[in-house]
């Protein structure tokens, strides 16, 4: 079992300052970093970055989309009895709410989504191997 995600994107500029990754190479780095995470925690994985000539930029998780992969799931905020800050004042956030995508960009796709998928796909090919 190994979690293969590629990045494929045009070499254009985003023109949206207001997503989350302003750049290819922030996006890029965004899926280094989990797949560094992955690694750390003995999952298998891999990252692959691809330059295509046209079309819309896409993120593959063993060859799904993300939006395919999360298609029907509920995505789910950590109850506060579940969370790590338990007993600790709530922050107050400003902003965009985190699971606000403008989905033209998967550069602006939110952690918790990202995430999601990650764990979905791990999940079947787990059950896959069963």
């Amino acid at each position: 079992m190994k979690i293969d995600i590629e990045y494929l994107h045009t070499e254009k500029e985003l023109n949206d300052p207001t997503i989350r990754r302003t750049t290819t190479g922030k996006m890029a780095s965004y899926i280094q970093d989990l797949v560094y995470e992955m690694k750390s925690a003995d999952i298998p994985c891999s990252f692959k970055e691809t330059v295509i000539e046209e079309g819309q930029n896409t993120v593959l998780i063993n060859g799904r989309t993300v939006e395919q992969i999360i298609d029907g799931l509920e995505i789910r905020h950590l109850d506060v009895e579940e969370s790590c800050d338990h007993g600790k004042p709530s922050k107050i956030m400003f902003g965009r709410p985190t699971l606000d995508w403008k989905k033209q960009y998967i550069e602006d796709v939110p952690d918790t989504i990202m995430k999601n998928a990650i764990a979905k796909v791990y999940a079947d090919e787990r059950q896959k191997e069963q």
